[in-house]
């Protein structure tokens, strides 16, 4: 039988039925085209809903009997899942689940079995699936749109990537780090929940200089939890827990020269450790505030680290020192200068040009060890004596008031 009209030669369009109810148990249906001839009542329907038990099939017709475009929307109103095959069961169009209506049209019809496209049309509605929709931080059940929070463990270091979205993490290791993906790649409203559950101080840090808080990086000890939110430029926590047994938290910043003014969130951090290879003096600026900061100058080269509020008395650490300030709002003193209990005190080897023992107002004066067995005295940067095992050498010329007595000229 030929489906081709002989007055434009085109396929000839099957006669519409424009609704059926099929109830479907444990058997495969095979649909026909309601054309003239047709020898059964299960005709494809232009909207069927279709109620199905057990292990059930929908059989579409022949697609090379109709032309391209012909449709069905096909509504699933029972309580099992069922699959709409092409003619004669070769091949799944698709599966339409429990309250689901799928809309498939023919987009190729060279044989019976044709080639199919679908629009998925939600649950119970003409709107979108629902598990269509879900993305990064969604999921689908049923009908609707759900928050999720999925939680992953980890113990070796890790950089976040986009699809970590409203993702928990929760650190089980030791020490680690938790690198953040730049924060342009990320994207503003972009964040995840991090827990440190480990034994050991978790670092989260940016990377191609982003910041997070203000800082390169911050560190969640034990118990820590936080909230990291992007804003397309840089990282911020929100709600941040801190452990009660915890209280110290330490920042790490790379200075060479100049004046640098800490930030709130910098300040926060009471042991602040600088490194970096010195080229010029450096001054810390840190907020006029009561605090106690512990400080390590780990910086090289023969300037000095000088820690200030802007205003008031300052301190001064040469490289490889350390200091126990406090700052009174205006004024930092140095709490080391008496060590109650003590019977001694160590020095670094300090260089001429940076004394271990030195003057605040002069630090380039004082003494220091330029070898074993050596105890050494520069002024202003020069090196002006030289006391040892074998005696006393004198760089320069010697005034005696009192004059020379002993020994040998």
């Amino acid at each position: 039988m030929s489906y081709n009209s002989p007055f434009t030669g085109n396929v000839i369009q099957p006669t519409d039925v424009s609704y059926r109810s099929i109830t479907i148990s444990n058997t495969n249906l095979q649909l026909e085209w309601p054309i003239n001839g047709t020898s059964t009542n299960d005709a494809a329907a232009r909207i069927m809903e279709v109620a199905a038990t057990g292990v059930s099939e929908l059989w579409m017709p022949p697609a090379n009997q109709s032309s391209v475009g012909n449709d069905a929307l096909i509504r699933n109103i029972g309580g099992e899942d069922f699959d709409v095959m092409d003619y004669d069961g070769q091949n799944v169009i698709v599966t339409v689940l429990v309250g689901e209506a799928q809309y498939i049209y023919i987009t190729d019809n060279p044989d019976e079995q044709g080639t199919w496209g679908i629009i998925a049309y939600g649950i119970g509605s003409s709107g979108q699936d629902a598990a269509t929709l879900a993305g990064y931080g969604l999921l689908a059940i049923g009908q609707t749109l759900n928050q999720s929070q999925p939680v992953t463990t980890f113990s070796s270091s890790y950089t976040a990537v986009a699809a970590d979205r409203s993702s928990t993490y929760v650190w089980t290791g030791g020490a680690g780090t938790l690198t953040l993906t730049l924060a342009s790649t990320l994207a503003d409203n972009w964040f995840m929940f991090v827990r440190n559950s480990g034994t050991g101080a978790l670092t989260v840090a940016g990377s191609g200089g982003n910041t997070i808080n203000a800082s390169a990086s911050i560190i969640l000890q034990p118990t820590d939890s936080a909230i990291i939110v992007c804003s397309g430029s840089t990282f911020y926590t929100v709600g941040l827990g801190k452990s009660t047994q915890f209280n110290f938290t330490q920042l790490t910043k790379a200075v060479t020269s100049g004046t640098s003014t800490l930030t709130a969130s910098e300040a926060s951090n009471v042991i602040q450790k600088y490194t970096g290879a010195l080229t010029g003096n450096v001054t810390i600026v840190v907020p006029p505030t009561v605090q106690v900061y512990y400080i390590v100058n780990a910086t090289t080269g023969v300037y000095t680290l000088t820690i200030s509020t802007g205003a008031g008395a300052t301190a001064i650490l040469t490289a490889g020192s350390q200091a126990t300030l406090v700052c009174d709002s205006v004024n930092l003193f140095n709490a080391n200068t008496v060590l109650a209990g003590s019977s001694s005190i160590s020095l670094n080897s300090g260089s001429v040009g940076a004394p271990s023992l030195n003057f605040s107002a002069e630090t380039t004066t004082g003494v220091y060890r330029a070898a074993s067995g050596e105890f050494n005295i520069a002024i202003l940067g020069v090196l002006r004596s030289t006391l040892s095992a074998t005696g006393l050498a004198i760089v320069g010329t010697g005034n005696f008031t009192g004059g020379v007595a002993g020994g040998t000229f």
